[in-house]
């Protein structure tokens, strides 16, 4: 565990993990870290502690020792989100220590209770403060739904700094270099990948109440963004903020300049097109992502057709249905609410059809109102009129993008 001194007083510890499915679902290909924060005044505070991925916080005691800090010397608690990943360590405190309190919004309260059994808890509202000493004060603001309903923020004024939990945080395992102005070209790329990575597995089917807690942020005086997961920014905070506006337009149809081709082949009847319609997109000088499902892992599905303003479905007709793996694909997206992108589909078929109407089923019932250029079907392989119709298909999928591209 790595300890970062932010300010006066303020110090953050991060934790890098790997090799675990986050939320239990979510394949992270660069990990991703868990930051817990430490205030201290004549009282001291904790924020959002991290524990470690199996639970045990004993990495956590021990560096607050490193920086004069004695665990049983803890007042308070913050929680400003009770996903376990930040208040899984509350249970083991609790044997340390009889007399601290939580600080938390009622509806985490409630969880509090449910998940670790605890009623030492002050419930703070809108605009409520808490005064730490020598300097240090609190104001705590309500975000529910970024993502759980009980979230909010807690920003420290001396400082300027705003503690906001999963909110602007980001995937990605951090080196030698935690806040954005210490980052490399080649790291403020990593990130960006990244936060769109998380954003999109993560808050995506949120994006209305986001957009709240961006306006909620800009409202306040800031000098440090200090997230729950991933780097920190004190060098232009309203870069992150503006990112994550432009994630938002994401997952509502916007879009890079790019194309996804979200493909399945059983027997390389639907790959034979798929190849021809990379050549129009090479032609075309459209960049494109090429995800084979069932063979790419659902958090790199999600994030990449997240992030495109156009998408080609390429799937044969499977007993009746959609190719299996690329309809399951597709329902993810439905669940996580990306919406209104400009789409294709091309595919092949046996003795009947039927891709095409589960297609429309999957997409109406998710309410995803992707704004489809017509369909190609074609019986075995693609003769020379079906690429020419799927040419002609792609060439009106980049003509729709166009009013979608956010980069």
């Amino acid at each position: 565990m790595r300890k970062v001194k932010i300010a006066d007083g303020v110090h953050m510890f991060t934790l890098n993990v790997d090799n675990v499915l986050f939320e239990g679902i979510w394949e992270l290909a660069s990990g991703v870290t868990l930051n817990s924060y430490v205030v201290q005044g004549e009282k001291t505070a904790i924020i959002d502690g991290v524990i470690g991925w199996d639970g045990v916080p004993e990495t956590l005691y021990k560096s607050l020792g490193e920086i004069g800090v004695d665990p049983k010397g803890i007042d308070y608690l913050i929680v400003n989100h009770m996903e376990p990943d930040h208040s899984g360590w509350i249970s083991n405190f609790m044997k340390i220590k009889d007399d601290f309190t939580i600080v938390c919004t009622d509806k985490a309260a409630k969880m509090v209770s449910s998940f670790y059994g605890e009623d030492r808890i002050r419930v703070v509202k809108e605009g409520d403060t808490l005064d730490l000493g020598r300097g240090k004060v609190f104001s705590f603001h309500l975000v529910p739904n970024v993502h759980w309903p009980d979230t909010m923020y807690t920003y420290e004024k001396s400082t300027k700094t705003l503690f906001s939990c999963d909110m602007f945080g980001s995937f990605g395992k951090m080196g030698d270099h935690v806040f954005d102005d210490e980052m490399t070209p080649e790291e403020d790329v990593f990130f960006e990948c990244e936060a769109i990575r998380y954003y999109s597995n993560v808050m995506t089917t949120f994006t209305p109440m986001l957009r709240k807690a961006i306006q909620k942020a800009r409202e306040l005086d800031i000098t440090t963004i200090a997230p729950g997961h991933g780097p920190l920014y004190r060098n232009n905070v309203e870069k992150i903020m503006d990112d994550y506006s432009r994630y938002s337009q994401y997952a509502e149809g916007a879009g890079k300049n790019e194309i996804t081709i979200l493909w399945g082949s059983m027997y390389g009847m639907t790959g034979k097109a798929i190849a021809h319609a990379e050549t129009i997109l090479e032609r075309e000088g459209i960049k494109y992502n090429k995800l084979e499902m069932p063979l790419e892992s659902e958090s790199e599905m999600v994030a990449t057709v997240f992030k495109s303003a156009g998408v080609i479905i390429a799937a044969p007709t499977y007993e009746y249905k959609l190719f299996p793996p690329v309809a399951t694909a597709l329902d993810e997206l439905g669940r996580k609410k990306v919406s209104n992108k400009a789409a294709f589909r091309f595919g092949s078929f046996g003795w009947s059809g039927g891709a095409e109407k589960e297609l429309a089923e999957i997409i109406e019932r998710n309410k995803m109102k992707w704004d489809f250029v017509p369909s190609v079907e074609f019986e075995g392989s693609p003769k020379e009129e079906d690429l020419r119709k799927i040419e002609e298909g792609i060439l009106q999928l980049i003509g729709k993008m166009k009013g979608k591209i956010v980069e």
